[in-house]
């Protein structure tokens, strides 16, 4: 008998534009919502019905270590170009893949359609510790998919 054990949630991989982009800690999918919309014609029966409005795709944050050398800017300068108002033109595919405990197969693969940065921040800066400095980027998206 084969057995369907719950995917863990440490082994995962993030692409955007289809190139991997190393050192996520974190990916927090928000909810995807269908807004409920009661309507009724003077001939129905007296109650509403319930048909489905708009689909509503909670926004991704992706959480990672500060480095430095190749690609450190990349997030904040795709940030920075949207903060400019080249939105339309910089939409980019981000993809969550998770992989099976062994970290050898995929499991599951989350696409995030024509996602922008909305927000950047990285966590402040004291004497006081040895904690790793965490930068945080905020996307908006026109949709989020499971494709397996």
């Amino acid at each position: 008998m084969d057995r369907n054990d719950p995917l863990r949630n440490f082994r995962f991989r993030v692409e955007i534009n289809g190139i991997t982009q190393a050192g996520f800690s974190d990916v927090a999918i928000a909810e995807t919502t269908v807004d409920v919309v009661d309507y009724r014609e003077g001939t129905d029966a007296p109650h509403f019905r319930k048909l489905s409005g708009l689909t509503k795709y909670g926004n991704v944050t992706l959480k990672r270590g500060m480095t430095a050398g190749t690609g450190a800017l990349d997030l904040l300068k795709w940030h920075d170009t949207i903060s400019k108002g080249f939105i339309k033109e910089n939409r980019k595919d981000v993809t969550v893949i998770v992989y099976d405990e062994a970290g050898q197969q995929q499991a599951a693969r989350f696409v995030i359609s024509a996602a922008w940065p909305t927000k950047y921040h990285h966590t402040d800066f004291t004497g006081k510790g040895n904690e790793v400095i965490i930068e945080l980027l905020e996307l908006a998206n026109e949709g989020i998919e499971r494709t397996n």
